[in-house]
C-alpha cells in the first residue's frame, strides 16, 4: 500500500525511541534558551561565527564538510522538514507528498507563493531542473547524487505537482528532500560554472543569501527580504531575524577559544574539550546534540588480501577499546559507538553486546588466520608483516594515535598519514589506501548501504562481490513499512558488526558553544546548524 504524509507519524514512532531520549538528554533539536522567559526575538544586529576548516565550497549542492554546510544550509529550503525530536517527515515547500508501494514514486504537491531570491517562482519545472543539475555534478554532488541513484524520470503535470520516480525502491529519498544537499536553486544556477557555484555564485531558496565568500577567510549571509515560508520545525515562518551571518575561518583551537572569551566571535562548533569549562559559567550557553548516521569508522578496503579476510577485520574491531577512547580523550557527550549507527538516527539499535572490546579474543583470530607475534611484537605472515596505513584529515588526531597503541598490542601495525582533503578523496577514489577514516552524517538508515553496500555510492569498504549484508541493505531501501524496516535494518547492523564489515570507534557529536547574547540558534535533525531562528539578545 502507498502512503500519504499524514500517516508519517507511525513511520517516525517506529525506531526512533532512542533518537527522543538523546534528544531529552542534551537538548537535541531546541534552539538555545532565550535570554529571559518573557524576552521577545529581535530584529537585526550580526551574528559571528567561527568555523575551523574552509573547503573551498559554500554551494549546497556540492558541500559535504560540516563548516561548509554550516553556510550552506542556510541559504536553501526543501521539499520537506524532518522533525529533529522524533524523525517525522514534514512538508516544508511541499504541502503534502505520497509515496507509492515499493518506494520508487514519490509525489508531491508544492506551495503557492514561495520563490528564489531573485524572484522566480519555486514551482514544480524548477524542482526538476534542480535535481537533474544535482545528477549532472555527479562526484562534485557526493551527497545529492547518492540520494538521486536509480533516478528514472521526473515528471511535472502541473506547475504545482512535481513526481520523482525510481528504477529501483527508494525508501531513503523522503528524508533525503529534507536535506540541505536536496535544497532548492533557482534554475538559473544551473547554468553556472561548478567552481563559481562553490565561490557563492548561486541563488538559494532560504532565509539568508550570500552577500561574500573569500576561500580561507570566510563569508558574510544577509537576510533575505520576503521570506514567509520557515519550516513548521521553526519557532517563526517569516524573514529571519539576523541582518547578517559572518563566518571567520579560524583553524586554530586556541584562538576559537581566546576569540570567543574575548567577543571577537559569538558563537562557533570548535571548542576544544579542554576548554570547555572555560564557558561553563555567566556569560555563555553550550548545546550539543548526536550526529546521526554512520559513526567514526576505520573502513577496511576489502579489495586488499589482508583485509578480506574476516578474522583480521574482526581482530582489529575487537582490539580497539572505544571507551578508553572517548573517556580520556574526547568530551563527556561524544559516545563510544555501540552500533553503525549513531543513536540519534532512526532505527538505531543498541548492539553493544556484539560490539565489545576482547583483546585475547582477537589474538585468537589472528592466530587462526596464520599470523604470528614476531620479534618486535608485529604479526607475520610468510614473511609479510601485519601493517597497515590510514590517511586521514579528521581530527583529533589522537583519536587514531591511541587506535594505533592498542592494535600494537594485539600485533597490528597502523601508520598513520594527516593529508589535506582533496588527497584523502583521491585516495579513496583510486582504492590506494588500508583504511579510510570517518563518519558520514544522514538522519536515515540507509546511510549504511551508502557506504558499506557492493554497489553503494560511497563504497568504503571497496568489496566487489555481492553478499548476504548487501540483500539486506537492498532490502530495506525498499521498505516502508515501518516496523518491517526495523527488523532488517536491525539484522543489517548486526551482521555488519559479526562480520567485520564495520569497526565502528566513537559517536561524533557537535557542540555549540556561545556568547549569552545569542539565542534561537539551534540544529535540526541531521545535527547541521539552523541560524533562522537565532538572534542577538543586546
Amino acid at each position: 500500500m502507498s502512503f500519504t504524509r499524514p500517516r508519517t507519524a507511525a513511520l517516525a514512532a517506529i525506531g526512533v525511541v532512542a533518537l527522543a531520549l538523546t534528544a531529552c538528554a542534551t537538548g537535541a533539536g531546541d534552539p538555545a534558551p532565550t535570554a529571559s522567559a518573557e524576552a521577545e526575538p529581535v530584529t537585526g544586529g550580526n551574528l559571528t561565527f567561527a568555523i575551523s576548516v574552509d573547503s573551498q565550497c559554500i554551494d549546497p549542492q556540492q558541500v559535504g564538510n560540516n563548516d561548509a554546510i554550516a553556510i550552506a544550509r542556510q541559504t536553501v529550503a526543501s521539499l520537506t522538514i524532518q522533525d529533529p525530536e522524533t524523525g517525522e517527515i514534514l512538508p516544508w515547500l511541499a504541502t503534502d507528498y505520497e509515496v507509492n508501494d515499493d518506494a520508487t514514486s514519490f509525489t508531491f504537491t508544492l506551495q503557492d507563493g514561495p520563490t528564489y531570491a531573485d524572484g522566480e517562482p519555486i514551482d514544480a519545472a524548477s524542482v526538476k531542473t534542480n535535481f537533474e543539475a544535482i545528477q549532472a555534478l555527479g562526484a562534485k554532488a557526493s551527497l545529492g547524487s547518492s540520494y538521486l541513484a536509480d533516478l528514472e524520470s521526473i515528471e511535472v503535470p502541473d506547475e504545482h505537482t512535481v513526481i520523482v520516480n525510481f528504477s529501483e525502491p527508494s525508501a531513503q529519498f523522503l528524508q533525503a528532500t529534507s536535506t540541505f544537499s536536496l535544497g532548492l536553486l533557482s534554475p538559473a544556477t544551473a547554468a553556472v560554472s561548478q567552481a563559481d557555484r562553490c565561490l557563492g555564485d548561486f541563488i538559494g531558496s532560504g532565509p539568508f543569501s550570500v552577500q561574500s565568500y573569500t576561500p580561507n577567510e570566510g563569508a558574510v549571509l544577509e537576510r533575505r527580504e520576503g521570506y514567509e515560508w520557515g519550516p513548521s520545525t521553526a519557532g517563526h515562518t517569516g524573514e529571519a531575524y539576523l541582518d547578517t551571518i559572518t563566518y571567520k575561518v579560524v583553524p586554530e583551537s586556541g584562538n576559537r577559544t581566546g576569540s570567543l572569551q574575548s567577543g571577537q566571535i559569538d558563537a562557533t562548533t570548535g571548542i576544544a574539550t579542554a576548554d570547555a569549562v572555560l564557558f561553563e559559567g555567566d556569560g555563555f550557553w553550550s548545546l550539543n546534540r548526536a550526529n546521526p548516521g554512520s559513526v567514526y569508522n576505520l573502513y577496511a578496503n576489502q579489495s586488499t588480501e589482508k583485509l578480506a579476510d574476516e578474522n583480521v577485520r574482526l581482530a582489529i574491531q575487537k582490539g580497539i577499546d572505544r571507551e578508553q577512547i572517548t573517556s580520556t580523550l574526547l568530551g563527556p557527550d561524544d559516545l563510544p559507538a555501540v552500533s553503525p549507527l549513531a543513536s540519534s538516527t532512526p532505527y538505531f539499535t543498541d548492539l553493544s553486546d556484539v560490539l565489545e572490546y576482547d583483546p585475547k579474543a582477537a589474538a585468537e583470530l589472528l592466530e587462526d588466520s596464520g599470523w604470528t607475534e614476531g620479534d618486535d611484537g608485529i604479526r607475520e605472515k610468510d614473511g609479510e608483516k601485519l601493517s597497515f596505513h590510514v590517511t586521514y584529515w579528521q581530527s583529533p588526531k589522537e583519536v587514531l594515535e591511541l587506535v594505533q597503541q592498542q592494535l600494537r598490542q594485539i600485533g597490528v601495525d597502523l601508520q598513520l598519514t594527516f593529508a589535506s582533503i582533496a588527497d584523502v578523496q583521491a585516495a579513496n577514489a583510486d582504492g590506494t589506501y588500508d583504511f579510510s577514516y570517518g563518519n558520514l552524517t544522514r538522519a536515515d538508515p540507509d546511510v549504511l548501504r551508502t557506504v558499506f553496500s557492493v554497489t553503494g555510492t560511497n563504497n568504503a569498504t571497496k568489496r566487489t562481490e555481492p553478499a548476504e549484508i548487501d540483500e539486506l541493505l537492498d532490502e530495506q531501501a525498499a521498505i516502508i513499512d515501518p516496523a518491517e524496516r526495523q527488523k532488517v535494518v536491525d539484522e543489517a547492523a548486526e551482521l555488519l558488526v559479526t562480520g567485520g564489515y564495520s569497526i565502528p570507534i566513537y559517536q561524533l557529536s557537535t557542540t555549540i558553544t556561545a556568547a549569552s547574547k545569542v539565542q534561537g540558534l539551534g540544529f535540526e535533525a541531521s545535527s547541521r546548524l539552523d541560524f533562522y531562528d537565532a538572534w542577538i539578545a543586546e
